[in-house]
């Protein structure tokens, strides 16, 4: 499943707390960081599974884009932890 938001974070911010949270948060499926770059992440998890950690500066917020198969709530609980971008559009 694909999950999507958009925060006020910067990208490496998105990144860094992602590398902690995983390694810190999700005690019980245990992922460990596999591949990272300034825009990606991909975590490893139980049985071989993935978490695949995207992000987009789009002016002053950043879209986040995140896959996985068996993940979903750990992904839900990251994007509970970070700011939201509010919708400016008039």
């Amino acid at each position: 499943m694909v999950h999507e938001m958009t925060t006020t974070l910067s990208g490496a911010e998105v990144i860094s707390r992602a590398k902690t949270f995983f390694a810190e948060r999700v005690p019980q499926y245990g992922t460990f960081l596999e591949r990272e770059s300034a825009v990606h992440a991909t975590f490893r998890g139980q049985g071989g599974e993935e978490i695949a950690i995207a992000v987009i500066a789009s002016g002053d917020t950043t879209r986040i884009r995140a896959s996985t198969l068996l993940f979903d709530q750990a992904i839900g609980r990251f994007f509970s932890t970070l700011p939201a971008a509010t919708d400016l559009s008039p």
